[in-house]
């Protein structure tokens, strides 16, 4: 009897499985971290417009009227 293709291998369909779910589970990890980081800096952001120290001017009073 011949030995099996490797295709033919129940393992390596299954191996191709794995390896297919653990990037899928690594991708996912690095979508949830920059979801995360883009959360803090919004938060951040947030945080820092109640401080006494920061912006000096609004964008509406920046230029002076003219007559």
């Amino acid at each position: 009897m011949p030995t099996p293709q490797p295709r033919e291998h129940p393992m390596y369909a299954y191996e191709l499985h794995r390896a297919a779910h653990a990037e899928l589970v690594r991708e996912a990890a690095a979508q949830r971290l920059g979801r995360e980081a883009a959360r803090a800096a919004k938060a951040a952001r947030r945080a820092g417009r109640h401080e006494h120290e920061g912006r000096v001017s609004t964008g509406k009073d920046r230029f002076a009227q003219v007559a």
